[in-house]
């Protein structure tokens, strides 16, 4: 006897089922790309893919979701722990492949190979965005004694305060040279 197992019924859960099933009663690949899509709204969220809305009715996180990226108000329902911590870049990477996934027309949803790549690329965006805030934590960072030191230095003659610290300089070489593996020299 074969192990293969053939679904006569396809079930799924409220918010997660591609709607193109709906229509057609068809499964295809891209069915659990749209699947993957509302995770990625999950995620982007923190919600549940059924919300239940103020009037008691659920509606498809997903729909929602979409409603809010066309209006341009899907800001409002971001994750309040993810606001301020996700690079802007890497969010609107982020927002388009989740809104790529769940294209209603399962034609125009990328394949499951395509959302890695790009997942990946978001997730290097906000690597270097992270590289880039580090660096300008520590450039920012700078007191005005330092910068009137640095000024008196041009000529004005009037001080020769600093506050910079040895960890602070250190701080500043170490984000700087990061990537040097031998940061002792020869």
């Amino acid at each position: 006897m074969s192990n293969a197992y053939i679904s006569t019924v396809v079930k799924g859960s409220f918010g997660y089922l591609d709607p193109e099933y709906y229509r057609r009663q068809q499964l295809s690949v891209k069915s659990d790309v749209y699947s993957f899509g509302v995770v990625l709204c999950e995620v982007l969220c923190g919600r549940p893919a059924p919300v239940r809305m103020v009037e008691r009715r659920q509606m498809s996180l997903a729909e929602w979701a979409k409603t809010c990226h066309r209006n341009g108000t899907l800001n409002e329902i971001i994750d309040p722990c993810l606001k301020g911590k996700v690079a802007g870049l890497c969010f609107n990477k982020f927002v388009e492949i989740a809104m790529s996934c769940m294209h209603d027309n399962g034609i125009e949803r990328p394949s499951m190979a395509d959302v890695v790549s790009e997942l990946e690329f978001a997730l290097k965006l906000q690597r270097s965005a992270d590289d880039d805030m580090d660096f300008n934590i520590v450039e920012n960072n700078i007191c005005e004694d330092e910068v009137a030191f640095i000024k008196d230095k041009e000529g004005s003659g009037k001080s020769e305060q600093s506050c910079a610290t040895d960890e602070s300089i250190k701080l500043v070489s170490e984000t700087i040279f990061s990537k040097i593996n031998n940061p002792d020299g020869r």
